[in-house]
């Protein structure tokens, strides 16, 4: 069997730069890797993500509850394993995903309040995406950890993923909610026990080879 491993984080926590340089270095250390990314924006399969960051269902993320939501990504996610890496990570390769079943986690529980409310929609969660749609459970995250104003500052400038405009998604024009998902990231990081990864000290960025340093001393074992 070939190993699953997710990088997570919160936007602009350099997720994709970090995704990069891991599988140029898995590649470089011998083994078979293939990089994945989601959601799926090139697939019909993210057409009702691509509605909701959109803010057709409401301008605000909470016009779209947690449960709802999460089916858009969950569908999107299912697709693409349908569709091929599913079986492929049968095989002896590493694959590594920008995002995974884990945002659905992050961002997801950041609409709820309490302990209790934030544990039960984890448990439908993982549930619904393991259990019921059969996705491959993930052999190590990496929780990249950017403090919102480090986000803030490597989301400056950054084109819209679905448009390539300069537009902000429904999640990205909300501060106070995209402190929450902060928030609860490291809440669920803590609680599933995440790999954690501190990208940023005092607000300010680490460099980038020091956080993909640290990501390859946490997943030495592979």
């Amino acid at each position: 069997m070939g190993k699953l491993i997710v990088i997570e984080g919160v936007d602009g926590s350099g997720k994709e730069t970090q995704t990069e340089l891991l599988c140029k270095y898995i590649a470089e250390s011998g083994k078979t890797v293939e990089r994945l990314s989601f959601p799926d924006y090139a697939s019909q399969s993210s057409a009702l993500v691509k509605m909701y960051l959109r803010g057709e269902f409401g301008s605000e993320p909470s016009s779209v509850n947690p449960y709802a939501a999460s089916l858009f990504y969950a569908v999107d996610r299912f697709a693409s394993c349908a569709k091929g890496w599913g079986e492929r990570l049968k095989g002896d390769r590493v694959i590594v995903a920008d995002r995974y079943v884990t945002s659905n986690i992050v961002y997801q529980t950041a609409k709820l309040v309490g302990d209790a409310e934030r544990r039960a929609f984890i448990r439908w969660e993982e549930d619904l995406e393991y259990g019921k749609l059969g996705l491959p459970r993930p052999d190590a995250v990496i929780f990249l950890n950017m403090e919102p104003e480090a986000s803030a500052l490597l989301r400056e400038g950054r084109k819209n993923k679905i448009t390539g405009g300069d537009e902000k998604d429904v999640h990205e024009r909300d501060e106070a909610f995209l402190r929450a998902v902060y928030e609860s990231a490291a809440y669920a990081a803590e609680l599933c026990g995440w790999d954690e990864v501190k990208c940023s000290e005092g607000g300010v960025p680490r460099s980038i080879e020091a956080i993909h340093n640290d990501i390859k001393e946490k997943l030495r074992v592979f």
